[in-house]
């Protein structure tokens, strides 16, 4: 009689958490938007501040540099960045730098993932863990000995020696080894039993379909050469090779130990501009790279 009397409860209680489950998404879900929109918010903040105190004056921003918004509107700190002697030299070399930089980790992080995914051969497991130890070791433990190793080879004060050190990123070739790792090995195989060779597999079969992560790679390695400052820093030594932050950085002094604000702020568009092209370009490919890592 117990049983009995307690099932309809049961059921009772059963429907009513049904019911409620629907309210509670209902309302979390608003919240959660809620908390993107905040979050996206506090992030745009600074580019905000950026872009305001591009459009102001120098005057004016010593005078508040707090302030959100111009009180007077002007382009001439656009118009004296791009009339300044050398920054086109400046934007240059970061285009080329850029270039080789992206073009290295897309051939060599591709074929070094591909290798370490698909292939056999002794040492394997030795070489991924270099990779792995490559990328958790901070920069600033090896940057004297790259130092030594670029001047050795005589390429100091050159855009190739600017570029040498990310050309193979470790963590280029770890994204392309996880996602060679998601492609079926039947496929592959089907190519080496109609005759292919691995570089003939690898340039057309493996490479167009790794799509997403090509995309992942050229983000990470523009954005890295991009925005480098300390090694162009430290391998330039002469105005020829400065890159465009270190070309911002040594031209922004309107006199001395007097920054130009509103220049440098300029300056800061500029650089910003060509990564959220590129990333607008391949957004779609390096958001499908990112969720097949998470899915796998």
């Amino acid at each position: 009689m117990t049983i009995l009397a307690a099932t309809p409860a049961t059921e009772s209680e059963t429907a009513a958490e049904r019911t409620a489950a629907p309210r509670r998404r209902s309302v979390a879900r608003p919240l959660l938007y809620a908390a993107l929109v905040l979050c996206a918010l506090l992030t745009l903040l600074p580019f905000v501040w950026v872009v305001s105190g591009s459009l102001r004056s120098l005057d004016e921003i010593r005078s508040d540099p707090g302030a959100w918004f111009p009180h007077h509107l002007t382009f001439g700190n656009f118009t004296r960045l791009f009339a300044t002697a050398g920054f086109g030299r400046f934007l240059t070399n970061s285009l080329v730098v850029a270039a080789i930089v992206v073009a290295g980790n897309v051939v060599a992080g591709s074929a070094a993932g591909y290798a370490l995914a698909k292939l056999e051969f002794a040492g394997k497991r030795i070489a991924f863990a270099a990779v792995m130890a490559a990328l958790m070791v901070p920069f600033s433990t090896v940057f004297v000995t790259q130092f030594v190793i670029t001047v050795d080879l005589g390429l100091a004060n050159t855009l190739t020696g600017i570029a040498l050190p990310s050309v193979a990123l470790p963590l280029s070739v770890f994204v392309m080894r996880q996602y060679a790792l998601s492609m079926p090995d039947e496929l592959l195989e089907a190519a080496r039993l109609d005759g292919a060779g691995e570089l003939r597999i690898f340039a057309r079969i493996f490479l167009p379909l790794a799509g997403p992560a090509v995309a992942t790679i050229t983000i990470m390695s523009f954005l890295s050469s991009w925005n480098n400052f300390i090694w162009p820093l430290v391998v330039a030594q002469s105005t020829s090779t400065y890159t465009l932050p270190v070309g911002l950085a040594a031209t922004s002094q309107a006199a001395e130990h007097v920054t130009d604000y509103g220049l440098l702020l300029a300056g800061a568009i500029v650089v910003m501009l060509p990564v959220l092209v590129l990333f607008l370009c391949l957004q779609r490919y390096f958001v499908q790279g990112i969720a097949g890592r998470g899915m796998k």
